[in-house]
This record gives C-alpha cells, sequence and structure tokens, in this order.
C-alpha cells in the first residue's frame, strides 16, 4: 500500500526530455532482474555513432516500433498499473472489508461515510499535497520516477496510514482493520528505507496487503461465502499487475518479489495480533 511512487504512476516523461536518474528502472530496455547493458564490458567501449544511435533508439516513442500485441500487452499494462495505483489499496481493503467480514452487517451510509473519509486520507490529500511539492519545484513531475523526489511523498503516506490506523481504532473497528492500515504505515517505513539503495515496488507491496488483510478475514471464521472468490481474484491481480510492472520497465522481478514480500508480512503478522 504504500508509495514507492515510481512505482505509484505509470511512467511520466520527465521535462528536459530526459529518462530517469542512474539507478532507474523506468524503461524497457533493463532485464528482468536487473540492467544487464550496464554490466556489459562492451557497453562500455561503444563507438561515438553507436551511441548516438543507441540514445536515438531510447529516445523513440515506444509505441512506434511495438507490434500490435505488444501494443495491447502494454496498453492493459498501464490500465492495471493506474487501476491498482497503491494510493487506492486502503480503500479497496476497506470495501472488501465491509462487505466480506463481519462488518457485513454495517448499514449503506456507514460504509459510505468511513470509505470517503478513508479516501480522502489516503488519496486526495496525498495527491493534492504531491501537487503543491510540484509547484514549490521540490518534484519535477507527478510520476515522482526519481528517487531522491520520493522521501516527503512516503513521509506523506506514512503519516496518512497512521492517521487512518488511529481513527479506525478510536471508532471502535475491529483491531485486525485498524491494524491492516497500520501494517500499511510499516511496509512504507520499510520501502522508504529501502528506497536510498534500491526501486522496490510499491504496487506488488500495495495488492500483497489487501491479499494479506483477506486471509486475515478467511481465518477469522465468520467471513462470507464469497471471500474465497474474491481471495482469488485479488492474488490473480498481483500476479498480473507485478507481471505488468516488469513488462513495462518500472520493476525487476526480483524488485517485485520483494514488493510482494513486505507487503504480504507487515499485514498478515500485524494483523494476526490477538
Amino acid at each position: 500500500m504504500p508509495i514507492d511512487t515510481s512505482s505509484y504512476y505509470p511512467e511520466v516523461p520527465s521535462p528536459d526530455g530526459r529518462g530517469d536518474d542512474e539507478f532507474s528502472l523506468n524503461k524497457r530496455e533493463g532485464g528482468l532482474f536487473g540492467d544487464q547493458a550496464l554490466s556489459s564490458p562492451e557497453s562500455s567501449e561503444l563507438k561515438p555513432e553507436t551511441e548516438c544511435f543507441v540514445q536515438h533508439k531510447n529516445n523513440k516513442n515506444k509505441d512506434d516500433d511495438e507490434p500490435p500485441a505488444e501494443k495491447v500487452v502494454t496498453g492493459v499494462s498501464h490500465f492495471l498499473s493506474w487501476l491498482l495505483v497503491p494510493l487506492l489499496m486502503p480503500v479497496y481493503g476497506l470495501i472488501l472489508a465491509f462487505g466480506l467480514s463481519i462488518l457485513d452487517v454495517a448499514p449503506m451510509g456507514m460504509r459510505v461515510v468511513f470509505t470517503l473519509i478513508v479516501a480522502g486520507i489516503n488519496v486526495l490529500i496525498p495527491m493534492i499535497l504531491i501537487g503543491l511539492l510540484k509547484k514549490m519545484g521540490v518534484v519535477e513531475d507527478l510520476g515522482l520516477n526519481r528517487q531522491k523526489e520520493r522521501l516527503i511523498p512516503y513521509i506523506i503516506s506514512i503519516v496518512c496510514f497512521g492517521v487512518t490506523a488511529w481513527f479506525m481504532h478510536v471508532k471502535g473497528a475491529p483491531q485486525w482493520l485498524s491494524l491492516f492500515f497500520a501494517g500499511g504505515g510499516i511496509a512504507a517505513l520499510i520501502n522508504l528505507i529501502i528506497n536510498y539503495k534500491w526501486k522496490i515496488s510499491a504496487h506488488a507491496a500495495g495488492i500483497a496487503g489487501v491479499v494479506a488483510l483477506l486471509i486475515r478475514i478467511a481465518k477469522d471464521g465468520s467471513a462470507e461465502p464469497d471471500i474465497f472468490f474474491w481471495l482469488l481474484l485479488t492474488i490473480v491481480l498481483a500476479g498480473l499487475l507485478g507481471s505488468a510492472r516488469v513488462w513495462l520497465g518500472r520493476h525487476t522481478i526480483w524488485q517485485v518479489l520483494a514488493g510482494y514480500a513486505v507487503g504480504f508480512c507487515c499485514v498478515f503478522f500485524l494483523t494476526m495480533i490477538k
């Protein structure tokens, strides 16, 4: 659920037309497990004309050269990246909790109010603050593709998760639901630390946290029969989302797997506290 805002948004071109910094994986040229070209002896001995050709090729619009089938896969990958953006994971988690747990007895009016509050805290407020950061020049683009731009957004995310967990606790929500949001905050903190050296996937962490929440609801013993369908669907979507992030070149497989591990463990083990 946390921000890895490279991960949060599909690729946004930088204003100067250049790509990400040297640590960026925001390009399709990187391998599944990392950028193999950087470690290749030949890559450091490119002739000037070869370097110009590579730069020209990299600067071309990817859609111009993609076969139709690849364009479809790329389009679906972008769609999944936006539909399952980490900012929305707290909202999706709450909606599923209302529909599949003992909270299904809550009246619809209460569900709507709580969902709007959670969306305001975890979606609207971060979007407004990131927009202000861009106006102030702290952030160069809303995609937050550079690692150096992600510190403040991560802190915003951690605070928002903490406020949501406190709000749920004060309103008498089940402990596991409050701890779901607290787990998201801890996952965001871990991602923040890792982000100094590595570009872990927040998309993977976010949806893995929702998978952990559904497993916790299923273990509660009072879940709705539909819980297993939604759990299976969420696991499938998690796999598709991770594949989409690798396909788009935003992350390597290891970064996606690390995101799954962080998001799932933080939420699952915390929500299991009695």
